[in-house]
C-alpha cells in the first residue's frame, strides 16, 4: 500500500508497485532508451483532419479578434473550462487515476463535459494513460516524449500505435471501468452524444440565442475552442516532459511547468505527478493557484459528492525531495510555513521599522 495515502489503496498504476516508504522505486533508475527506429504509418484521415482544424482555428482567432461577439467569446471560453474539467477531473484524476471517487450525479457531470471535450470516450483515455504511465517514455508509452516534441505534442495521433501500446494496454486491467454504468453509456453512444456536444450544440446556441452569424458559431465557439483545449491537453504530454524543474525526481522527463499548468488547470505540476500519480490534486501546491482542478474537486468533496480524496503527507514528500530531487524545491519566500527557522533568525533585514 502507498504510504500516508488517505484511504486504502487502491491499485492502481505504480500505487502497489512501489518498493519504498515514499513511493520511489528502490533500485538506480537507468537512463532513458531512445525510440526504437521504426517505419512510421502515417494515418492521412488524421492527418487531413487535423491540418483543416488548425487552419480553421487559426481563422476562428482572427473572427474572434475582428467580428465575433463578446458572448460567442465568453460561450468559448466556458466550454474550453468545462471540457477541460472533463478531462482533468474526469478522465484523468478519477477514472485514470482513480485519486479519488465520485458519486453518480458527479460522474454524470464529469461524462457530460468529457464528452464536450472530445478527445475519446472517458474508458478509452482513461486506459492508454494508464498505460502512459505503467510504462512512461518507452515504446509502450502512446505518445513516448523520447521521440520528439512533435511526435509527443500531436505526432502520435497521425500514425498507427505501436505494437507495444496495443499489447501493453490489452494487459492492464480495467475492469474497474468497464463495470462503471456511466463509461459503458457514454461509451456505446458516443458516436452519437459527442458530435452534438462538441460540434452541433456549441454551433446552434450562439446563433439562436444571440444572433451570431453561422461562421462565427462554427470557427470560434466550435473549432478554435475545441482545437484550443486539444493542444492545452497536448502540451501536458510535450512542454511538461520537455522543460521545467524536476524537485522530485530528477531521473525522470516529467518537469514542474507552470505554463503549461495555468492552461491545463493544475495538470502542469507533471513532476510531482509522475512520482506520485494517485494525489488527487496532482500537485504539491497547498492552495488553488493554477490548479482549477483541485478547486472543482473540493467543492463537490464539500457538498458529499466526492469523497475518498488521496494525498500524500508532507513528511513522504520531504523524503523524496531529499532523495531524489533536483534542489530546485524551495520556499515561495518569506514567511513561508516551510521556511528554515535558521534563515529567519540569521536573516538580515534592512531599513526595519521598529514595532
Amino acid at each position: 500500500m502507498a504510504p500516508n495515502a488517505t484511504v486504502e489503496a487502491t491499485g492502481v498504476l505504480n500505487e502497489l508497485d512501489a518498493e519504498t516508504i515514499d513511493g520511489g522505486l528502490a533500485k538506480d533508475v537507468t537512463p532513458l532508451k531512445r525510440a526504437e527506429k521504426r517505419k512510421i504509418k502515417l494515418v492521412w484521415r488524421n492527418v487531413i483532419a487535423f491540418g483543416y482544424l488548425h487552419m480553421a482555428a487559426i481563422y476562428g482567432a482572427f473572427l474572434m479578434l475582428t467580428s465575433a461577439r463578446l458572448y460567442t467569446i465568453a460561450f468559448a471560453f466556458v466550454l474550453y473550462v468545462v471540457s477541460g474539467l472533463g478531462i482533468t477531473a474526469g478522465a484523468h484524476r478519477l477514472w485514470a487515476h482513480r485519486s479519488y471517487k465520485a458519486k453518480l450525479p458527479l460522474r454524470i457531470i464529469l461524462a457530460l463535459f468529457n464528452t464536450i471535450a472530445f478527445q475519446d470516450c472517458a474508458l478509452h483515455w482513461a486506459r492508454d494513460h494508464r498505460v502512459h504511465h505503467k510504462y512512461s517514455e518507452t515504446d509502450a508509452d502512446p505518445h513516448n516524449a523520447t521521440r520528439g516534441f512533435f511526435f509527443s505534442h500531436i505526432g502520435w495521433l497521425l500514425c498507427r500505435k505501436h505494437p507495444e501500446v496495443i499489447a501493453k494496454g490489452k494487459q492492464l486491467d480495467i475492469s474497474d471501468l468497464e463495470s462503471d454504468p456511466v463509461l459503458r453509456f457514454q461509451r456505446k453512444h458516443y458516436m452519437i452524444l459527442m458530435p452534438l456536444a462538441c460540434f452541433v450544440l456549441p454551433t446552434i446556441a450562439p446563433v439562436y440565442f444571440w444572433n451570431e452569424s453561422w461562421t462565427n458559431a462554427w470557427f470560434v465557439a466550435t473549432l478554435f475552442r475545441w482545437t484550443f483545449i486539444l493542444n492545452v491537453t497536448w502540451l501536458v504530454n510535450s512542454a511538461a516532459h520537455k522543460w521545467g524543474d524536476k524537485p522530485y525526481d530528477k531521473s525522470i522527463s516529467p518537469s514542474e511547468n507552470r505554463t503549461v499548468a495555468s492552461f491545463a488547470f493544475g495538470e502542469g505540476w507533471h513532476n510531482y505527478h509522475h512520482v506520485f500519480p494517485w494525489d488527487y490534486k496532482t500537485a504539491e501546491l497547498g492552495n488553488y493557484r493554477m490548479n482549477l482542478t483541485t478547486a472543482f474537486i473540493d467543492f463537490f468533496a464539500k457538498i458529499g459528492w466526492a469523497y475518498d480524496l488521496k494525498t500524500v503527507s508532507k513528511e513522504i514528500v520531504e523524503k523524496r525531495v531529499k532523495r531524489t530531487g533536483d534542489g530546485t524545491h524551495t520556499t515561495w519566500g518569506w514567511g513561508d510555513k516551510d521556511q528554515d527557522q535558521y534563515e529567519v533568525k540569521h536573516a538580515t533585514i534592512i531599513n526595519q521599522k521598529e514595532d
